[in-house]
């Protein structure tokens, strides 16, 4: 299972490497989340550089796609020649995005008529492109889920383990990065949110 975490400069560290560090706990299943972005580096919100571990393009091969968020999604959503470098394809790919990366998703047409989470910054300009925004931190309809809030990448991360490697390898892999002393509770309610929404290949 490979995971194409796209990561644009302005990144949100927290939904790109939360996202990263739980879908790679998977890694002995050969699951391999990578940070993939336009160009060789990209700089993160806080001014954090990172290598990209793939091209844009990895993602048009990859069996899952992350759209992580960022200060410049917005000019993103709008660079017609970045996004004409996607063609992914939801009848064989998993596709999330967070927060103001449900607004590429809009763009590149993959929303349809679903409803969609983000967070309350990006909302305004979902609501204009014609995307109902529901008030949830998860929503998934099919292939296509969305997250609101920063540390919501933790459900997508969830859903997409659950969806392709079942309950039991999902549960597994959470507990090892739960907090002490919570672990049960924290993986349960975790689960709690994604099962409704789960996709089995």
């Amino acid at each position: 299972m490979r995971i194409a975490i796209l990561t644009f400069d302005g990144f949100n560290e927290l939904d790109s490497f939360i996202a990263m560090g739980l879908l790679n706990r998977l890694k002995a299943e050969g699951w391999k989340a990578e940070i993939t972005s336009p160009g060789a580096r990209v700089t993160s919100m806080n001014g954090l550089v990172v290598e990209a571990q793939q091209p844009l393009e990895f993602a048009n091969k990859a069996d899952a796609v992350i759209f992580g968020s960022g200060f410049y999604t917005r000019a993103i959503a709008e660079n017609s020649a970045l996004l004409d470098r996607l063609q992914l394809d939801p009848l064989r790919q998993l596709i999330a995005a967070q927060c103001s990366g449900t607004l590429l998703l809009a763009r590149l047409g993959l929303l349809a008529d679903n409803p969609a989470c983000t967070d309350l910054t990006t909302k305004p300009w979902l609501v204009e492109a014609g995307v109902r925004v529901v008030d949830a931190p998860f929503h998934a309809r099919g292939p296509i889920a969305t997250a609101g809030g920063c540390l919501a990448s933790q459900y997508l991360a969830a859903w997409m383990m659950a969806s392709r490697a079942g309950i039991d390898a999902t549960t597994q892999a959470l507990l090892y990065a739960a907090p002490v002393g919570e672990k049960e509770e924290y993986v349960a309610r975790l689960l709690k949110v994604v099962k409704p929404f789960l996709v089995h290949s």
